[in-house]
């Protein structure tokens, strides 16, 4: 189906104005399909356009009283002549149920047999739910009624108006929305409801999973609350869309969407076993992140994709502010820092690298291409950038005035800019086009000398871009002097390429006592790669264990990550340092997050041999970290995992999963138990018999997940065929046991028995992307890429398959990406290989 360029949008956006939509849905009918009769109301100043839909089946179209020729349907597109001043558009069509988390999704809950549907319009489905001109800048009201089995519970944006005889629901008119945020929520729900400040307030979850939201409301209706206030205390328009519900979803593709009236989450927010705080923290973030949305994407929202950013940039800024202003997680900067910015560092520095804002997107597909780590963690620091250098009052006063300027309305780059200038009093031309308008990162080095007295005779940051994309920015920074017992000194400073070509003298630091660390971008307040000087780098290892500010060892781990990422030091390096300083870390989100991005460079950049040793270090480290983690606590959970994760000893792992030797306070619950097998399948420790057992245990949608993955990974050419037969070819099996067979398959334990698909990935999924939606085949390519068949034949496999025209753009992107990422690795690889030569 074609996909709606810019040129049609803004065609379609300047000849018509939509009034209203009235969609009636009847979800009485089979598993299958359901009925979707829709009334548009529109103006019209030229006499043709075109509404899209994407049917089972079109039953009837009428455009101002006259019937229309079926016939002229063509892919999603049904052509509309002969048009008025006023219009009415009538469209009868029978719409398939999808199994891939996009338009209707219909989801039977394997643990009691109840059907739950959701209504995800997310980027241009809401096609596959009603007939509508599907684009950004075309908002109205929509009035919805439904027809459902009595016994359910209908939930959508608006509030419930009427509910005139069991199973009809009659919806009040939304305000103004964009047609990517309808939704509505059907099935035997469980509700728990709630107020605050006059605003109506509930959560919803299948009942399968009542218990474990019940257990966690009272903290979900904190913390929404709390983000409420804080929104109420940053912006003079409150929040608009009458009642606030949530509704955590199965089968879920996105962390959540920001529908008003009614959020929708993915439902493993709800959690059914122990998790550390680091979960708990992720999912406050998530739901400022939506909150935020009330005000960057549904109050005012984007005229086209091209600026996608002033919705998710701007969402992931101010969720992330709020929840550390707000709750009772205030450390949620050092999360953005460690993790969040890992992956817009990474986006960046890929050949897909885009603009955070750019200047063109020419169609909806390329829209959600850019749905990634430059939209949303380089965009929010930008933004964050932004206010170190414009003052928070001058750009919380800019906000305040496109809100009220754009309000119910669509808006642009230049709109935005247009407000913050006037409340700042300062042109922002060339800052949004060095920031927004010019893709990659700069890279900040500390260069020092010292005399023989140990004090700094020169600082400089040296600011480098990459020839590629030679832009140097300003940044305002702060510089950390550390002593080796933790203690910290800090300028602020700005860095003005424009004054001194990237070479940024510290003057003030002249003369003053040479520092163990010299740490550029202390605070975090920019967007860009940091590097010790020598010195400095040395001395981390003994600083960390003593360095008290979570944020300051979160750069410092970060650092030394992407040093060895870029293949500057050595990965042995970063083991080393795990095990020097990883005992002693009191944050779990550090914890977790040095383990989790470690490990890919372990897993890939070292030789079996190396890899084998440094996984050894790994699990030693975590074990370390186990014995003198408090009991029943975060981090004991986080060292468990990552024991878990790296260990070899079998008899241990075995001993867990029997409930023997556990230590105090661990809780080998569901998902640890999930955790362990899946560990004990790749040692050769257990097999198909107890993967059976378990999913017995556990009958539940999550796992069902866990045991397709655990399938996928065994170590048997029986179990690999049968997981890739799922992953290229099976359309029956909804997105997440797809997904979840995906991430199982490649195993760098496996590299002799997957290299046979080495080559059919690259044969078999041209054709596999074209079976699924685009979100769904994006995430199985991505997931089923061969990322541990680190050789120059994977990469000229990768190439032959990129010189084709008939790829997708998604597929496309995704191996352009992996085979950037393979490039790394290989290059770590020969470089070791010629140091040990």
């Amino acid at each position: 189906m074609p996909s709606l360029t810019r040129a049609e949008s803004t065609a379609r956006g300047a000849s018509i104005s939509v009034t209203s939509y009235q969609v009636d849905l009847d979800l009485t009918g089979d598993a299958e399909r359901f009925r979707s009769h829709v009334t548009i109301r529109f103006r019209a100043t030229a006499t043709e356009t075109f509404a899209e839909v994407k049917p089972a089946k079109l039953l009837a179209v009428r455009l101002n009283g006259a019937d229309l020729d079926p016939a002229t349907f063509v892919d999603n597109r049904l052509p509309l002549t002969g048009l008025t001043e006023e219009n009415t558009l009538t469209v009868d069509a029978e719409m398939a149920y999808m199994n891939s988390g996009e338009g209707m999704h219909r989801f039977v809950d394997p643990a009691d047999g109840e059907t739950y549907l959701y209504a995800m319009s997310f980027l241009d489905d809401v096609q596959r739910i009603f007939a509508a001109f599907d684009q950004p800048d075309l908002k109205a009201p929509v009035t919805l009624s439904v027809t459902a089995p009595p016994h359910w519970t209908v939930a959508a944006n608006a509030e419930l108006a009427a509910n005139p005889s069991p199973g009809r629901w009659e919806f009040a008119p939304t305000l103004p929305i964009a047609t990517y945020f309808f939704t509505l929520v059907a099935g035997p729900w469980h509700v728990r409801r709630d107020s605050h400040d006059g605003i109506p307030l509930a959560v919803y979850c299948r009942r399968s999973l009542a218990e474990h939201l019940d257990a966690d409301a009272e903290e979900i209706f904190t913390v929404t609350k709390q983000c409420l206030d804080r929104f109420h205390q940053l912006f003079d328009e409150r929040y608009p869309f009458g009642k606030y519900d949530q509704a955590f979803v199965p089968e879920f593709n996105a962390g959540a969407m920001e529908n008003p009236g009614l959020v929708t989450f993915r439902d493993d927010y709800i959690f059914r076993s122990a998790v550390t705080d680091t979960q708990r923290e992720l999912r406050a973030t998530v739901i400022a992140h939506e909150m935020a949305h009330m005000w960057f994407g549904d109050l005012v929202t984007m005229r086209w994709w091209d600026d996608l950013w002033l919705n998710e940039s701007f969402a992931e800024y101010l969720g992330t502010r709020v929840t550390a202003e707000a709750t009772r997680f205030d450390g949620a900067w050092t999360t953005f820092a460690l993790r969040r910015k890992a992956g817009g560092y990474a986006a960046d520095q890929r050949p897909s690298t885009h603009p955070v804002a750019p200047q063109e997107v020419a169609d909806s597909a390329e829209g959600l291409l850019n749905f990634d780590g430059i939209s949303y963690a380089k965009g929010a620091s930008v933004l964050r950038q932004l206010v170190a250098w414009l003052g928070d009052d001058a750009f919380l006063a800019g906000l305040n005035d496109h809100f009220a300027r754009h309000r119910f309305g669509n808006a642009t780059l230049a709109d935005l800019l247009a407000s913050l200038s006037a409340a700042s009093g300062r042109d922002l031309g060339g800052w949004a086009q060095s920031w927004l308008r010019t893709a990659q990162v700069n890279t900040l080095r500390a260069e020092v000398t010292v005399d023989g007295q140990g004090r700094y005779t020169e600082v400089v940051v040296a600011q480098t871009a990459p020839p590629t994309h030679p832009v140097l920015r300003p940044h305002r920074i702060g510089v950390g002097r550390y002593a080796v017992d933790g203690t910290a000194e800090r300028v602020e400073v700005d860095l003005d390429p424009k004054v001194d070509e990237g070479r940024t003298v510290l003057a003030e630091l002249a003369g003053a006592p040479a520092a163990a660390v010299l740490l550029p971008n202390d605070g975090d307040l920019t967007f860009a790669k940091i590097r010790l000087d020598p010195a400095s780098a040395d001395a981390v290892p003994q600083l960390l264990p003593r360095l008290a500010d979570p944020l300051a060892r979160a750069l410092l781990w970060g650092e030394a990550l992407d040093a060895a990422t870029d293949g500057e030091r050595p990965v042995g390096a970063v083991v080393e340092l795990i095990a020097t300083a990883l005992p002693t870390e009191t944050e779990v989100i550090i914890a977790e997050d040095v383990l989790a991005l470690s490990r890919s460079l372990v897993d890939r950049y070292l030789d079996p041999a190396a890899r084998r040793t440094a996984l050894g270090v790994l699990a030693d480290s975590c074990r370390r970290l186990l014995d003198g983690a408090a009991p029943g606590g975060s981090l004991q959970l986080a060292a468990a995992r990552g024991l878990i994760a790296a260990s070899t000893d079998a008899d241990l792992l075995g001993g867990w999963l029997a409930g023997r030797d556990v230590p105090a306070g661990l809780a080998v619950d569901v998902e640890l138990r999930w955790a362990i097998l899946a560990r004990l399948v790749l040692l050769g420790a257990a097999g198909e018999a107890e993967i059976a057992a378990e999913a017995a245990a556990d009958p539940s949608a999550t796992g069902a997940e866990r045991a397709a993955r655990c399938r996928a990974a065994l170590p048997d050419p029986a179990a690999k065929r049968a997981g890739w037969e799922i992953i290229v070819s099976n359309t029956e099996l909804s997105n997440r046991l797809v997904e979840a067979t995906a991430a199982g398959f490649w195993q760098p334990e496996q590299a002799e028995l997957t290299a046979d698909y080495v080559a059919r990935y690259f044969t078999d999924m041209p054709a596999a992307a074209r079976l699924r939606t685009p979100w769904v085949a994006d995430e199985v390519a991505e997931l089923a890429f061969p990322r541990y068949a680190v050789a120059q034949s994977t990469r000229e496999a990768a190439a032959a398959l990129l010189a084709r025209d008939d790829l997708t753009p998604g597929l496309r992107r995704v191996v352009v990406d992996a085979d950037d990422d393979l490039r790394r690795a290989l290059l770590a690889r020969t470089a070791v290989a010629a140091t040990t030569a």
